[in-house]
């Protein structure tokens, strides 16, 4: 079932499951405040696609999970550490979400379990949801597989070991030995 008429920032996820209920679109990044903090530049047509999916998984002799699957993916642009310049890079999301009624079932459960494990509240805003996920997708170190442009020191070396004495030429004077080979 794709319903049209449930609203993403609002979304009763019990409903939502208990009906199987799916829901797509596309945000723009710039809306995302939080995310763009990390990205160069502002390409105004930058959007996430994404898909949401919920069900309910019966349990014998207990009460069904309620689950929420999130795909998504987005094109952003970011810094490369290395050269500096900016770069493109896909961020893919695919999460399970399992919701539970405490918190401590919560915890006790997501030590055991590899998908999230959150806690069923009234209300789930997706956006927000959402771009946690992308968040937490971001390279830890963005950098290019090859860089477009060879990297250039910032200075010559060379020069400044010609024009630097060695630390221990002074002393070498001191004692009347003429400094060896490397000493200044």
């Amino acid at each position: 079932m794709t319903d049209t008429t449930t609203d993403a920032r609002a979304l009763e996820v019990l409903a939502f499951c208990r009906h199987g209920g799916s829901l797509q679109g596309r945000w723009p990044l710039a809306a995302m405040t939080r995310l763009s903090d990390s990205l160069v530049g502002s390409d105004a047509d930058a959007a996430v696609d994404w898909q949401l999916a919920g069900s309910l998984l019966p349990v014998t002799g207990g009460e069904a999970e309620v689950w929420l699957h999130l795909q998504a993916q987005a094109t952003v642009s970011l810094q490369c550490q290395r050269c500096l310049q900016a770069m493109a890079d896909d961020i893919p999301v695919d999460r399970r979400f399992r919701f539970v009624r405490t918190e401590a079932e919560a915890l006790k459960l997501d030590e055991v379990s590899e998908d999230d494990v959150l806690v069923l509240e009234p209300r789930l805003d997706v956006a927000t949801l959402l771009e946690d996920e992308l968040i937490l997708g971001l390279p830890i170190v963005p950098m290019h597989a090859v860089c477009p442009e060879p990297l250039r020191p910032l200075h010559d070396d060379s020069a400044l070991e010609d024009e630097v004495p060695h630390p221990f030429a002074a002393l070498a004077a001191l004692r009347g030995k003429p400094p060896r080979d490397g000493d200044a």
